[in-house]
Parts: C-alpha cells; structure tokens; sequence
C-alpha cells in the first residue's frame, strides 16, 4: 500500500495542508509518529525525535525524511497544543477513522512508537524505528540499514 494510500492525499502541515505525494518518491523515507500529549514517555521522546528531525533537514540527507504525527490525544485542543511543538507533519484529528485503521495496520500496542516506511511504495523499513532514533540522535547513520 502506498504512503499516499496509507495517510491520504493530504496531511497537516504549520502553513496548511501538504500534499502527500510531495514527500514521496525513490530514497525517501516517511516515519509515522504515533504519540499523544497526555503520555509521559511520549513527552519525553518528542524532543528528541526534533532534534533528530532537525538534524536530518538541515543536513545533506535533507529531503529524505518526513515526519507525520498520527495522535491519539483525547481531543482537539490537547492535539493543537502538541502539535505545536512539532516541526513536521500530522494527520488531521478529525480524521479519527484513518487512525484507527494505521493502528490496526502497524499493530500499534503503546506509545509512543515510530514507524519508519520506505516512501515510494509505503514499505515497511523498521516497525520500531524510536529506538534508531535513540541510538542515532543526530542521524549521522540515517538511512539506516
């Protein structure tokens, strides 16, 4: 299933929506952040997952990686606040049902947890891709193999 299959044709960015397909394509890489506001591990490995992000975008790998926050916040406003800390993509709260299905699909059983998928054909590069993250917090190793 493609990445755009997976999250739609759009997602949520700071200046509004942002086509899926824009990220997409040979030698990128799409992580899915699933996190929520409320949970403590999840507040603590945000920072560290924007450093990374960071890292990556102002690097020579920029461009490679896109990040979209797939929340499990109990409402809106909990969502806009965390969201806010956030220097990348989101699907949109509304969108509840998609959630739930990317959940299913990626067995999603806490959080928070990072899916890496190869962004041309929404494979699947490591179903836990937090702990890449926190072996290679400036992503001097990314994309790793």
């Amino acid at each position: 299933m493609s990445v755009v299959e997976l999250l739609g044709s759009k997602v949520q960015g700071k200046e509004g929506e942002v086509a899926v397909e824009s990220f997409c394509g040979e030698g990128k890489y799409v992580g899915l952040y699933f996190s929520a506001h409320w949970c403590p591990p999840c507040r603590g490995f945000t920072p560290l997952l924007a450093d990374f992000y960071n890292s990556i975008k102002t690097s020579t790998k920029a461009g490679m990686l896109e990040i979209v926050f797939i929340s499990s916040d109990r409402d809106q406003k909990s969502f806009d606040e965390y969201f806010a800390e956030m220097p990348w993509k989101a699907l949109s709260f509304s969108d509840r049902g998609r959630k739930e299905t990317l959940c299913g699909k990626f067995g999603i059983r806490g959080i928070p947890t990072f899916v890496l998928l190869n962004a041309k054909d929404g494979s699947v590069e490591f179903a836990n891709a937090r702990e890449n993250v926190m072996g290679d917090p400036k992503g001097e190793m990314f994309p790793w193999k």
